[in-house]
């Protein structure tokens, strides 16, 4: 799948979320958000229900991209860890590599960071395979 297909197939709140894909590959999805007041606290900062709902896209897609015709995913369990705060105008750099890829689950880390290399949050989610 590439960057395009993938980009076009984002339905509802991940559309809504505005983020764009850099990097598409079976072993990492890269893709980068824009922090906007749409997706901030009354601090000025991405709320984290923001960026939890960014990883989930993440680990999702990057599920889809490794799926089988006819297979589809849905998360099963997340575990968040927030570490420094992004206000809003940052971009939020996602990239999501695979932990685990079997028939039936498969389970994706999200680490997202600032461009300055800082560790914003890392996510850890379970996909499972339907």
């Amino acid at each position: 799948m590439d960057i395009e297909a993938l980009q076009q197939g984002l339905p509802g709140l991940p559309k809504f979320l505005g983020m764009r894909f850099t990097s598409v590959e079976k072993d990492r999805l890269v893709a980068e958000l824009v922090v906007g007041p749409e997706h901030c606290t009354d601090a000025n900062t991405i709320h984290g229900g923001a960026i939890m709902a960014y990883a989930d896209t993440m680990g999702a897609m990057a599920t889809i991209v490794n799926l089988r015709e006819g297979q589809s995913t849905t998360t099963i369990e997340s575990k968040t860890n927030f570490f420094a705060a992004t206000p809003a105008g940052s971009v939020l750099i996602a990239e999501t590599t695979p932990l685990h890829r079997g028939r039936r689950t498969q389970v994706w880390e999200t680490k997202l960071t600032h461009r300055d290399g800082r560790l914003a949050a890392k996510v850890i989610q379970t996909q499972m395979v339907l």
